[in-house]
């Protein structure tokens, strides 16, 4: 169904007629499904909630995306469309968007295009949230700040959780494609498509899309470039802390098929009518109860005829250039040594409890010699085998079989301390220096998952919560002048910012480390990396 989408968009074609150049009037854009109003912000347009696909509502629960409807007249694009349905998992998720909804598949356009016709390059962003939650509406993700920079920005929303991810045996059968589960992927892929065919109508060059993602949104866009339906859309990848190529794999589509016949037997559903009938915030809720079973991405044999790494072994991927990195704190020691002390003692025995015979190569390659190496070692092991491992295994490959540059970062700023600590240690008559000790109180914690987003798309005045520094502002502007250089050209370098060298076969590998003092430097901890990499070949 996905290439009726595709040929639907194609045969109805598309007229350029975006009204874009006068400062006068909202802006109007002419898409392939009709016209389009939006706003004006500072000289950016801005065009919200426009649907890319058919509600996946009724009997389109669990379907592949269907082309969204035409409309007459025109359609304002002044509000997000809701987002897909999910629970309050994350505390960090400051949304715009008003409600959940499985009625859910919108994107929003952020443009400095004048006109229709300046081609400008273009960035299709995918949120990050484990697949469960999300959202294009989410502040950290705004365009508004990379639009500036001369770039069509774009957020995109796609099914999440069970909706996204659920298979059963009876939905393989019924899918012209025998496929089930990854319907979220094939969400972002129609987007792509909508993007493709629509984006000259925003001032934007359809042969210059670069899709980027963090965690799930990371995890995405390596998906993307595997995908048969959608790598031949892209010209260029952007991925922070993520990749299907790590040590959880996708699935098996029988492996996941299983789990869906429990959940629909749990569910006293017997027939994929009576499935789709049961009201959405109940399929939820029990999809998110304790115990319940979990959708993974899935091996479908149509969005992925193999698996991923596969793909990329093979060469099949896209061949684009890729820029991309993780976090020096993806995840804490304590996942580790939970409730022990940080000795080395207790960092060798958590090793040995954990890993059985894996142990001491670990302890060779996360080497502890003093209490003072404990936790920097744990966090760097828990950090890798949580995501930093994957990461470092797409760009790994994607630099031997890509056929394009491959841009490795390592991110460590950590965020400043937040507004409130600040106001209490300004408070604190026993400090006499309080700036200090906020820098102290952050010195010792490294960058944690999913906070550079707001600093490489400049969005850091987003964020209420933190007293963001001058040092922040300077790490921000270097980080989204690589990211935007990179949209533009497929290169991160450019006037102003520490030279960044691409991987190379043949020489040592050289790495990015984003800070305060951003340079390249030889690559660290490879030897955790292949460790793991012999884990996965066994």
């Amino acid at each position: 169904m996905f290439a009726s989408f595709l040929s639907l968009i194609v045969s109805a074609g598309f007229t350029v007629s975006a009204q874009l150049n006068n400062p006068a009037a909202p802006p109007q854009a002419r898409t392939v499904n009709g016209l389009l109003e939006g706003t004006h912000h500072s000289g950016i347009h801005i065009f919200k909630g426009i649907p890319f696909a058919a509600p996946p509502t009724g009997q389109l629960r669990w379907k592949e995306p269907q082309p969204a409807p035409n409309w007459t007249g025109i359609r304002m694009a002044t509000q997000f469309g809701p987002r897909a349905m999910q629970l309050p998992i994350y505390s960090d998720m400051n949304f715009r968007s008003a409600s959940v909804s499985e009625d859910c598949l919108y994107l929003n356009v952020w443009t400095p295009a004048s006109s229709s016709s300046e081609k400008l390059p273009v960035l299709v962003y995918f949120y990050g949230g484990g697949f469960r939650a999300g959202d294009g509406s989410e502040f950290r993700y705004d365009g508004e700040s990379i639009a500036r920079t001369g770039v069509v920005a774009i957020t995109v929303n796609y099914r999440l959780a069970v909706f996204g991810f659920f298979a059963h045996p009876a939905l393989t059968k019924e899918s012209p494609h025998h496929a089930s589960g990854n319907y979220g992927l094939l969400d972002q892929a129609a987007a792509l498509v909508w993007v493709q065919q629509n984006i000259a109508a925003f001032g934007g060059d359809p042969k210059r899309i670069t899709i980027a993602g963090e965690s799930a949104g990371s995890f995405s866009v390596s998906a993307q470039m595997a995908s048969p339906l959608s790598k031949n859309i892209i010209s260029g990848a952007i991925g922070e802390s993520g990749s299907l190529l790590g040590l959880n794999t996708p699935a098996p589509l029988t492996e996941v098929e299983k789990s869906g016949l429990e959940f629909a037997q749990k569910l006293g559903a017997g027939s994929l009518d009576a499935l789709r009938a049961l009201p959405a915030d109940e399929v939820l809720k029990a999809a998110e109860s304790q115990g319940a079973p979990r959708f993974p991405v899935t091996v479908d044999g149509y969005f992925f005829p193999k698996s991923p790494l596969e793909i990329y072994a093979a060469g099949e991927q896209a061949h684009v250039p890729l820029l991309v990195g993780w976090n020096s704190e993806e995840n804490g020691f304590k996942s580790i040594l939970g409730a022990d002390e940080p000795t080395v003692t207790n960092y060798t025995k958590a090793l040995q409890n954990r890993y059985g015979d894996r142990a001491p190569g670990l302890l060779k390659a996360y080497p502890v010699f003093s209490e003072a190496d404990v936790v920097p070692m744990a966090t760097r092991l828990a950090s890798d085998q949580f995501i930093a491992y994957g990461t470092w295994k797409w760009s790994d490959l994607q630099s031997k079989t890509g056929g394009k540059p491959v841009y490795r970062y390592f991110y460590s700023r950590p965020r400043p301390v937040t507004k409130i600590a600040m106001a209490k240690m300004l408070l604190d008559s026993s400090l006499k220096a309080p700036f200090a000790a906020a820098a102290k109180a952050v010195a010792n914690h490294g960058a944690g998952h999913s906070i550079e987003i707001e600093y490489a798309l400049g969005n850091l005045p987003t964020n209420l919560v933190y007293e963001w520094q001058s040092d922040d502002y300077l790490v921000s502007s270097v980080m989204q002048g690589y990211f935007s250089n990179f949209i533009k050209t497929g290169n991160p370098n450019g006037t102003g910012l520490p030279a960044w060298p691409a991987l190379q076969k043949q020489a040592p590998v050289s790495v990015l480390y984003i800070d305060v003092d951003t340079h390249a430097a030889a690559e660290k901890g490879r030897d955790g990396y292949l460790l793991m990499d012999a884990w996965g070949k066994k």
